[in-house]
């Protein structure tokens, strides 16, 4: 196309196309902030207007923007009258309509319109916590990985406390050699394996120390196992147990409404659709009542939770990509594609398919498909919205368990040295002298004393 030629260019409200113009250009009604439209001052901004402004240099056009009046993408109603952005295009209020405006068989026969300029299907979206996941290990979900590592650490630590505890202190194994001590490495980590199922595994500390750390140790174990149960309630009670992956497990469910955006190509495709389970969809939908007047009503339910909003899937993106508690359906069906409509027999719809392929060729479509559809919620999600307890969580608790361990053993070290210093006092030896020494019968002696033992019996 050579030339300039002036264009009126009918934007939707309510889409993920936005054109970039100058103000003195722009004629604006109403602005609805949502996640397809977005002002700054009093420009517009998205994928379609960046489109049409491609096209616009590929071809040599200026243009001037208008909203659609009533924020429709265009539906006939009983009288054969065309409102929306068809409507604007049928009486001449437009030259073209540029939005995520779907080809079908019903609109090619009043308005011309070009070769897609993306494709798309029907998906649907409702929220993240709404979709339970079938999963073995369900008991484990009230704890994150790094909590159970966790209780692991915690665990084994108290264990060798216990028995560290159990060989240092006087009042615990007075006499290593002549006495069997009680709290060998294996009984101490069955001792605390008792507590954490709330039962009793004899024999006890007597120690004053042993016993600080039983107490500690049992303090802990309550807390925690009231925060799983705690939390595993929790997490059994908002999850719906539904597992909803396709239009079919969507369709075999009543506890997630789901609609559609009213009299819109997505709601005529259930509607003439033969197949069983999308008949269903559209009965269903139909019974209820449950179809949106515009699809930010649509998003904004999905939002709210216990809603499924369909559409189609390449806009459903783009609300995921921004608003990360919501999912996507992996299954997509009825594939189709959004064009540029133009009126009938309009020059300009011959020249605006080549130059979008020429796009689509050279990439240019694919560079503005990545550039507003960039996920904005990589990572986020788990980090936002995961039930399941942290470390950080029960910090409290663990430092409570650190700090009882750590004047446990303090206690049974202090118990020993008080020995100690009472024993070089009566042999009139010095004090680390007799507190080694006590330490090697307490460690390292013992299993020497058996093995000669054992020796002589042998001998004898």
């Amino acid at each position: 196309m050579t030339g300039s030629m002036a264009l009126v260019v009918c934007v939707a409200a309510l889409t993920a196309c936005v054109v970039a113009a100058g103000a003195k250009e722009l004629s604006i009604t109403t602005i609805k902030e949502d996640p397809y439209t977005m002002t700054r001052g009093s420009e517009l901004e998205g994928y379609c207007i960046d489109l049409i402004s491609e096209l616009s240099k590929k071809l040599g056009f200026t243009y001037k923007l208008h909203l659609v009046k009533d924020s429709r993408y265009g539906a006939k109603d009983p009288s054969g009258i065309w409102n929306g952005m068809i409507g604007e295009i049928t009486r001449g209020e437009a030259d073209l309509a540029v939005a995520p405006l779907t080809l079908t068989a019903i609109r090619e026969q009043s308005v011309d319109m070009t070769t897609p300029f993306m494709h798309t299907g029907i998906g649907f979206m409702l929220r993240r916590d709404l979709v339970s996941e079938e999963s073995g290990f369900s008991l484990l979900s009230p704890f994150s990985t790094d909590m159970w590592v966790g209780v692991l650490i915690a665990f084994l630590l108290t264990g060798l406390c216990i028995f560290l505890v159990g060989r240092i202190s006087p009042s615990e194994w007075a006499e290593p050699d002549t006495e069997e001590h009680s709290f060998t490495l294996l009984h101490s980590f069955w001792y605390i394996t008792g507590a954490l199922t709330l039962q009793g595994a004899g024999p006890h500390p007597r120690a004053p120390s042993g016993r600080l750390v039983s107490a500690i140790w049992w303090l802990f174990a309550v807390l925690l196992l009231a925060c799983y149960f705690g939390n595993f309630t929790s997490v059994m009670h908002s999850n719906k147990h539904v597992s909803i992956k396709t239009f079919e497990d969507l369709a075999n469910q009543d506890v997630i409404d789901y609609g559609t955006l009213e009299a819109g190509s997505t709601m005529q495709f259930f509607k003439n659709s033969n197949n069983p389970v999308y008949r269903r969809i559209y009965e269903n939908m139909e019974r209820k009542k449950s179809y949106v007047s515009n699809m930010e009503e649509g998003f904004r339910r999905a939002q709210e939770g216990n809603f499924a909003y369909i559409g189609e899937a390449v806009s459903l993106d783009l609300v995921v990509a921004r608003y990360c508690k919501l999912y996507r359906s992996q299954e997509v069906i009825a594939m189709r594609g959004y064009t540029i409509a133009a009126p009938l027999g309009s020059p300009l719809v011959k020249n605006l398919s080549i130059a979008i392929l020429q796009l689509s060729e050279s990439g240019e479509l694919t560079y503005l498909r990545d550039k507003w559809w960039a996920s904005s919620c990589v990572g986020a999600y788990r980090a936002q919205t995961s039930d399941a307890l942290h470390p950080r969580d029960l910090l409290g608790l663990f430092l409570l368990l650190g700090l009882g361990l750590g004047v446990g053993l303090l206690l049974a070290l202090l118990e020993l040295v008080s020995r100690a210093h009472n024993q070089a006092k009566d042999s009139k030896k010095s004090c680390c002298s007799v507190l080694t020494s006590e330490l090697n019968r307490r460690f390292c002696n013992k299993g020497e004393r058996a093995e000669q033992d054992g020796s002589d019996k042998n001998k004898a």
